[in-house]
């Protein structure tokens, strides 16, 4: 018994998913990504100092990824839906930056941690937009995956 192919609309929901995926990643390099945080309990207050993804090397390449998985979600869309599994590589290469940004020298690892108990203390954080970023990236991943092995 043959099986049917897809409805056509149905092969373009993967290379459209790819898009939206690759442009929420280009918007998440723009997002805070990290920061410094100072608070005391004494005065209870604190102030924050926020690093954009964009601010760092790391956060231009999830940038050139975001618009490289964008490009082959387009490609998908535009010819063969296939062609949007090539999202795969810079999905993967933006979650292995997005690592590198938190364990690298760039990331929060050169940051000082100080806590004096309510007088003052100082630490590194890690902010919405890099967990945005990871996700879109693991979406990108996974879409591209999925419109390789996805239904015939």
């Amino acid at each position: 018994m043959a099986v049917a192919p897809a409805h056509p609309k149905l092969r373009r929901g993967y290379p459209l998913a790819v898009i939206a995926a690759g442009v929420l990643l280009v918007f998440c390099a723009v997002l805070p990504w990290a920061g410094l945080q100072a608070t005391s309990g004494l005065i209870g207050a604190g102030v924050a100092s926020d690093v954009r993804g964009i601010d760092d090397a790391f956060g231009v390449y999830t940038l050139v990824a975001g618009l490289a998985a964008l490009g082959c979600g387009l490609a998908g869309l535009l010819s063969r839906p296939r062609l949007a599994a090539l999202a795969l590589v810079p999905g993967g290469a933006a979650v292995l930056v997005l690592v590198l940004f938190v364990t690298e020298g760039s990331g929060l690892r050169d940051r000082i941690s100080i806590d004096l108990g309510e007088l003052l203390s100082i630490e590194p954080v890690i902010r919405f937009g890099w967990f945005a970023a990871l996700a879109c990236a693991l979406a990108i991943v996974l879409l591209a995956f999925m419109s390789l092995v996805g239904r015939r």
